[in-house]
C-alpha cells in the first residue's frame, strides 16, 4: 500500500501549472491513499482534490476550512476556499472532520481529516491533519497534536490494520508536539528512510520559499501505528517526492512524503510498489 502525505500550497504562485505538476507527480507515484493539506475550492465548484482524483480514477473525500478568511486575504481572493482531502484507491465508507483548536488572533481554521477506506480485506483508518504554522505557535501545535491524538484513538477501532496519520505538522520530528504523537503510540515512518536520503520537506532549494532554513526542515509526516498481524500495515519504505521542477515549475512550496506499507503481510504484485 503506497501512502502520500502533501501539502499543495494553495492558490500561491503560479497554481493553474503547479495543478499540472501536482496531477504529474501523484500519477508517477500510483498511490493507494494520500492526505492533501492546503487544497483549493472555489466558488464555481472547481475543488483540486476532486479533479486529481477524477484525473487518478481515486474516491475522494473532502473537507472545507470553515475560517477561510485569512488565507483569502492573502490572494484577495474570497471566492476560493481552503480545505484538507484524502484520496483513496478504495471507497471512503466513514469520514470525519475536526476543527484543531486554535486562539482566535491565530485561527485559521486549520483541520484534522479521518476517512476509513475500504480495503480489501482490513479496512484502513487514515487520517490527515495541518496544523499552525510558525515558530512562535510550538504551544498551539502541542494542542493541536493533542486534539488529533484523542481524534484518530476515536477512529482507529474495528481493523486490525494500524491507523495511518499523515499531514503537515509544521515541526521537525523531534519538537514536543511531533513527539507527543510518538508518545501515544505512532511510528515515525522516516525511521524506515535511506539515511543518505534528502529528508527536508521544507527545501531551501525550493523557490518559493523565502527564508527557508538552510539546509531544509522535515516538517511533513507519514505516522503509522504498531503493526498488525503478520506484519499488516509495517513500514516497508520511505522518500521525498515532488521535491524538484516538473517542466520547469516546482509543484508546491512543499516536497511530499512517500511510504509503502505491507498489506495483508504480501510482498509488491506490482513492478516497483506494492500492492493488495
Amino acid at each position: 500500500m503506497r501512502v502520500v502525505t502533501w501539502n499543495l500550497w494553495w492558490r500561491f504562485g503560479p497554481w493553474a501549472d503547479r495543478q499540472k505538476a501536482i496531477l504529474a507527480v501523484l500519477r508517477e507515484l500510483r498511490p493507494d491513499a494520500v492526505g492533501l493539506q492546503e487544497v483549493w475550492a472555489a466558488d464555481d465548484g472547481d475543488n483540486l482534490a476532486e479533479w486529481l482524483a477524477g484525473e487518478l480514477g481515486l474516491h475522494c473525500a473532502w473537507s472545507a476550512s470553515e475560517a477561510p478568511e485569512r488565507w483569502q486575504r492573502r490572494i484577495g481572493d474570497d471566492t476560493v476556499g481552503i480545505g484538507t482531502a484524502v484520496l483513496s484507491r478504495w471507497p471512503v465508507v466513514e469520514r470525519a472532520a475536526l476543527r484543531l483548536p486554535a486562539p482566535e488572533e491565530i485561527d485559521d481554521g486549520r483541520l484534522a481529516l479521518y476517512a476509513r477506506l475500504d480495503a480489501p480485506g482490513h479496512p484502513v483508518p487514515f487520517f490527515t491533519a495541518h496544523l499552525n504554522s510558525g515558530g512562535h505557535a510550538s504551544a498551539v501545535r502541542r494542542e493541536q497534536a493533542a486534539a488529533l491524538a484523542d481524534f484518530v484513538a476515536a477512529h482507529r477501532h474495528g481493523t486490525a490494520f494500524p491507523p495511518v496519520v499523515t499531514g503537515d505538522f509544521n515541526a521537525r520530528p523531534e519538537s514536543p508536539e511531533v513527539r507527543l504523537l510518538r508518545a501515544g503510540g505512532l511510528h515515525d515512518a522516516w525511521q524506515h528512510a535511506d539515511p543518505a536520503a534528502p529528508a527536508a520537506t521544507w527545501d531551501a532549494a525550493n523557490p518559493y520559499i523565502p527564508d527557508p532554513p538552510v539546509p531544509g526542515a522535515r516538517i511533513d509526516h507519514i505516522h503509522v501505528g504498531p503493526p498488525g498481524p503478520g506484519g499488516l500495515g509495517r513500514v516497508r519504505a520511505v522518500r521525498r517526492a515532488g521535491d524538484g521542477p516538473v517542466d520547469g515549475v516546482w509543484p508546491s512550496d512543499h516536497a511530499a512524503v512517500v511510504a509503502d506499507l505491507v498489506a495483508h503481510g504480501r510482498e509488491a504484485t506490482a513492478p516497483g510498489r506494492p500492492g493488495w
